[in-house]
């Protein structure tokens, strides 16, 4: 079984994943209002929305949790990067889809390039995970 000491590669991205996730989180969820005017030069007025928009930063930071926990043990933790992968693809392409839309403005391309890297990554992990014959959830 590969660790985080048997793989320290591994064991890197997901930290640096974790990190990622954190400053997300940092702006949008301990600073919704500032995040939702940068992104998508709108005020966040309606409460409802704010604490939806709130909420899925929580997720985010839910996920710096996740990514340290598959940093440990990248192998024994392959749901969280099944989950994390597709909330990372299907976030960059609603980011887009709002930027193409008109609705968010080209900052959003820092996260949408960002989450599309760390897309290939778990890509990656899967395909050394498969090389080296670990058993994938």
């Amino acid at each position: 079984m590969l660790t985080h000491k048997q793989y320290p590669v591994l064991s890197g991205i997901f930290i640096v994943a974790a990190i990622w996730n954190l400053i997300g989180a940092g702006f949008g969820y301990f600073n919704t209002a500032y995040t939702f005017q940068t992104l998508f030069h709108r005020e966040l007025t309606d409460p409802l929305y704010y604490h939806i928009y709130q909420g899925a930063w929580g997720t985010t930071l839910t996920y710096f949790v996740g990514y340290l926990i598959v940093a440990f043990n990248p192998v024994k933790h392959t749901g969280i990067v099944i989950v994390g992968g597709i909330g990372k693809i299907g976030f960059a392409l609603k980011l887009l889809q709002f930027y193409l839309s008109g609705f968010a403005d080209p900052i959003v391309f820092i996260v949408i390039i960002g989450d599309l890297i760390f897309g290939a990554l778990f890509l990656y992990y899967f395909l050394v995970l498969k090389i080296n014959r670990e058993e994938i959830i």
